[in-house]
């Protein structure tokens, strides 16, 4: 059974090809679900022959030139050919492996209106003793907010007819698989803003109020340390140092350390050690004490390559940052992405030129009045810094540069 015969048994599966194509907005990928697994299993052997078929006649395959001209100009195809565009996209999206989601926070929203994230604090201290006949004391309780909200970003990118025709080197190819990558590429800018700026950790997160930056007020042993196996625990003592607004200890199990590419020989070298050698307690260069190397299963790392484009003014390639996992406790940072689109869609203007005895509109030939085609890309989301709701707890940073 060839390509076209396949497709045709898919429509002939089904109750109707209204049912299956029409107003009713079953597409084809919930129709092959909703069938048998047998179906479904044709179903695919047919896209991915169909997908063997776009990129061969994107490359200049007569006979594939052919065969997509004659099947995009029924009414099925198209749903079927824009079903392989969607997957393409998504599959570039993820293949990006963005870092940000081991220590942003990610949710869902309903709308493009304000959300807000409330904490509530008090009563989660020590109890004290009441004695007999003693009224028990009373605690107050205290709220805070944070908002944010999503936004629409994307871009179209507009090719002509004539441009396609003569790309004989497959310039075109890739289009959807550039989308993607802009995808991912902006959320990870996006997630990197909120805790970097020009001069590398951000002055609004990291503060002298918030106590998170590792220096020697904070507890470490030098201020804004380069990153190295003392500045780490240095860094890993000011997170340990902080408090709740009960003044009572917040516990990570799990820690991220995040630097720029710059760091990440350092960062690994320092992980991936089997062994540290330390000065032990009280003794000095001849007196060594060597630990297996524990930091392995506390601390993860993420290498961004976002900071330093972030970081454009100063320490771009020296500033790193330690956050507790955000599902422990309050998370110092939150995307949120609108529900449905939780991930980038891609689309191809409708056609509106019809071929003469086609009875219908050629999604070959673009537009009618300049036969031009043209991709656009969608995707939303927002985000911010918890810090009003104690999130600036969760995370603590140095510069780098010693001082």
């Amino acid at each position: 059974m060839d390509f076209l015969e396949e497709l045709e048994s898919i429509r002939a599966d089904a109750a109707s090809p209204d049912r299956l194509f029409g107003d009713a907005g079953v597409g084809v990928r919930s129709a092959a679900r909703a069938r048998s697994k047998e179906g479904r299993e044709q179903y695919a052997r047919a896209l991915d022959e169909a997908a063997r078929i776009v990129a061969s006649a994107l490359k200049g395959s007569r006979r594939d030139i052919y065969i997509l001209e004659e099947a995009m100009t029924t009414s099925d195809f198209p749903l079927l050919f824009g079903d392989i565009i969607d997957r393409s996209l998504l599959a570039n999206y993820r293949a990006w492996q963005p870092t940000y989601r081991s220590y942003v926070k990610t949710s869902t929203v309903r709308d493009f209106r304000t959300v807000s994230r409330y904490s509530i604090d008090g009563s989660e201290d020590i109890l004290g003793l009441v004695n007999e006949q003693e009224e028990y004391p009373a605690s107050n309780l205290s709220e805070n907010r944070d908002q944010f909200s999503v936004a629409k970003r994307g871009r179209r990118v507009p090719f002509s007819w004539e441009a396609f025709i003569n790309d004989d080197l497959g310039a075109f190819n890739d289009i959807v698989q550039r989308l993607g990558r802009a995808a991912a590429r902006s959320e990870e800018k996006f997630a990197t803003e909120l805790f970097v700026d020009t001069s590398g950790p951000h002055a609004s997160l990291y503060t002298a109020g918030n106590a998170n930056i590792i220096n020697t007020t904070n507890g470490a042993s030098e201020t804004n340390p380069a990153l190295d196996i003392t500045a780490l625990q240095d860094g890993l003592i000011v997170l340990a140092a902080q408090v709740d607004a009960d003044g009572e200890p917040i516990m990570f199990d799990v820690v991220h350390l995040v630097v720029p590419p710059a760091l990440e020989i350092t960062a690994k070298n320092i992980l991936n050690a089997t062994h540290i050698d330390l000065n032990a307690a009280g003794g000095d260069s001849n007196s060594r004490l060597r630990a297996v190397n524990w930091m392995q299963n506390r601390v993860q790392l993420s290498v961004n390559p976002y900071i330093p484009i972030v970081a454009s003014s100063a320490n771009g390639n020296t500033s790193w940052f330690l956050f507790g996992a955000p599902s422990d406790g309050r998370p110092a940072l939150e995307m949120g992405f609108l529900r449905g689109h939780e991930e980038p869609e891609i689309f191809m203007k409708s056609p509106n030129a019809q071929r003469v005895g086609s009875g219908m509109a050629d999604p070959m030939a673009g537009d009618f009045d300049t036969d031009s085609w043209q991709y656009k890309i969608r995707h939303v989301f927002g985000g911010t810094r918890l810090t009003t709701t104690g999130g600036a707890k969760s995370t603590v940073a140095s510069n780098g540069s010693g001082s």
